[in-house]
Order: C-alpha cells, then sequence, then structure tokens
C-alpha cells in the first residue's frame, strides 16, 4: 500500500483529507479539488489534471471524465461521486478487472424534492403565475390539479424513486413502482412508499392509463432509451402529468411535444435532456406547459448532498483498503 497512489477528484475540505488520509496512510494522494467551505459550493471547482495523474492513479476518488481514463494502466478501482454510471462501464472505457463504485443513495432528498417541486409547480400552476407576474398581470390561470387521490407510477423505484414515492404519498397520493425486477424482499419504507411494485413492459403499459402522474428516475440502458414513446405517451389518461428527472434518452420528445401542444398532457417538466446542454434552437424551450431545468436537481446544489458523497467514498476506501464488500459497487 505504500507506492499506491490515489486521486481525489471530488470537492473536499482541508479537515475531509486529513480524514482519507488517516484511512489509508500508507497511500500518496493528489487532491485536486480542496475547498475552504464545502458547504457553500454548487459545483466542482475548476483544476487542472494532467494525463500523467490520471496514468499513475491506482484509486480515484470523484468523476474524472471518462473518455479520459482510457490511458489509466494503473487504475485498480473508482469510486464514482454521481448515482449514475453509464458513461464508465461502457464497453472499453475501463480495464476489464478495474472496479466501479458510486453514490447511489446520496441523492435522494436532492433529487426527489427537486421532482417534487416541479410536479407541483405544474400541478397548480406556478410557472404561469410567475409568466404573469413578471407581465405585471393579475388574473387567474384556470383549474388546477391534486395529488390527493391520485395514481402515482414511479419508474425507477430505488433510493431517489422512493423518496419522491414518500412525498406523493404524504400528500394523498396511491404510488405504484415500476422496476426492471420485483425484488424477493421489500423494506418497510418501500411498502409505506408503494403499494404495488410492478416490471416489465406489458406491465408497464397496463399501468399507465390508470396513472394521472409518471415520474421517472432510471438509468439510461437499451431498454429504457426511448421508452417514453408515442405509444407510452398516448396510452396515458388525458390530462397527466410526466416528469424526467433520470436519464435524456428516456423520451421520444418529438412525440413529447406533439402530447403538449394536443393538450393530450396537462404538463411536462424534464431536468435532463437529449443532448445536454439543450441546444439554444432545440424547440422545447417553447413547447406549452413544459418545465425545463438544466440538470441540476441532484449535484451539490444541496451541501448535504456533497457530505454524504464524501462519507460513502471514505467508507468505501476502508472497506476497499480491508479487502471488503463496497456499497454499491456496480456490476460489470
Amino acid at each position: 500500500m505504500s507506492d499506491m497512489r490515489i486521486l481525489v477528484v471530488l470537492p473536499v475540505s482541508e479537515e475531509e483529507a486529513q480524514e482519507l488520509k488517516e484511512t489509508a496512510p500508507q497511500a500518496t494522494f493528489m487532491f485536486k479539488a480542496l475547498v475552504k467551505d464545502p458547504e457553500r459550493i454548487a459545483m466542482t471547482p475548476e483544476f487542472e489534471l494532467t494525463d500523467e495523474e490520471i496514468a499513475t492513479a491506482d484509486i480515484i476518488i470523484g468523476n474524472v471524465p471518462a473518455a479520459r481514463l482510457l490511458g489509466g494502466a494503473c487504475l485498480k478501482w473508482i469510486q464514482l461521486g454521481s448515482a449514475g454510471a453509464d458513461a464508465y462501464v461502457k464497453p472499453g472505457v475501463l480495464g476489464e478487472d478495474v472496479r466501479v463504485s458510486n453514490s447511489v443513495g446520496c441523492y435522494g432528498p436532492a433529487v426527489a424534492e427537486h421532482s417534487f417541486a416541479l410536479l407541483l409547480s405544474l400541478m397548480k400552476k406556478l410557472y404561469r403565475y410567475e409568466d404573469d407576474q413578471r407581465a405585471h398581470v393579475w388574473g387567474e390561470e384556470g383549474n388546477v390539479s391534486t395529488l390527493v387521490g391520485a395514481s402515482v407510477l414511479v419508474m425507477g423505484a430505488g433510493d431517489i424513486g422512493e423518496h419522491f414515492a414518500r412525498l406523493c404519498t404524504a400528500m394523498g397520493a396511491t404510488c405504484t413502482a415500476y422496476r426492471s425486477h420485483v425484488p424477493a424482499e421489500l423494506s418497510d419504507s418501500y411498502r409505506a412508499a408503494f403499494a404495488h411494485t410492478i416490471a416489465g413492459r406489458d406491465a408497464l403499459m397496463e399501468a399507465l392509463p390508470s396513472s394521472q402522474v409518471v415520474a421517472s428516475f432510471l438509468p439510461s440502458t437499451p431498454e429504457t432509451k426511448r421508452l417514453a414513446d408515442e405509444e407510452f405517451l398516448a396510452a396515458l389518461p388525458r390530462g397527466a402529468y410526466l416528469v424526467n428527472a433520470g436519464r435524456g434518452d428516456l423520451i421520444d420528445y418529438v412525440a413529447l411535444k406533439e402530447a403538449l401542444e394536443i393538450g393530450a398532457l396537462a404538463g411536462a417538466a424534464i431536468d435532463v435532456s437529449d443532448p445536454e446542454p439543450l441546444p439554444e434552437e432545440s424547440p422545447l424551450w417553447d413547447v406549452p406547459n413544459l418545465l425545463i431545468t438544466p440538470h441540476v436537481a441532484g449535484f451539490w446544489h444541496l451541501p448535504k448532498t456533497r457530505k454524504l458523497v464524501f462519507l460513502r467514498a471514505k467508507e468505501n476506501l476502508a472497506h476497499y483498503l480491508a479487502g471488503e464488500k463496497l456499497v454499491h459497487e456496480v456490476k460489470r
């Protein structure tokens, strides 16, 4: 372990850097994002990262751009600061023996609350009243919707999805979870959040006609790409709402634009797009009843999130050095 080199691109304070050093006292650390007050940062501090630093790192803590890892000959394990690992598990990005773990479980409150706020803004037409305020207009925008008695379909019922479902359940909704498979055992908190759990496209299509709200936190996989297509959107009841804070390639945007323009959907909100950033000339910017935020539900905008990610990295570093199981290791 004395010749082990650990590259840390996760923003950490000097105190947190010391904690990592104490966890791996024989290792050589390269800290690239030291910050004086990590509780006030919203974005990762800018820093220069050389090819040599990447190539000589045995361990990386944080997200180095996947394209730059192709030359990481020494890399044995990367602890991602993100929940998603899509870009890092693509063929050819990492050596076959490189282990990958992510920060699933750290983003639940941040992404769920952002998505819930978008949903309520749609249902109560708050975005229209904001436009009226800017135009100095005192008027009414018509009927609104409620979550009381609503059926909410949560696609991707992991940590984020469960947090979102608990918020909806507290408002009087009934939530159904859509997952890639139905687990044999369900936690008490999961059972409290979801009344039902379904899996498979057939079950999904059967659930759509009775779902007033669909919220997706799905990762990007071949099975989820353009899953929300014309058939999917047409299956929803008229006046339904769609929220996507998972991955941008879930939605067929031509179909979404049409569904919103003809009033088949009451509203939609996206925190992710395909491509990202959303081009200035994209027609989505002007689609009625569509709220767009620039992939900001997660990241470090909620200071607690960065702290949770740091604690996960520290925990997994200890596990790795002890030869123990990593928390949320990604199957490759």
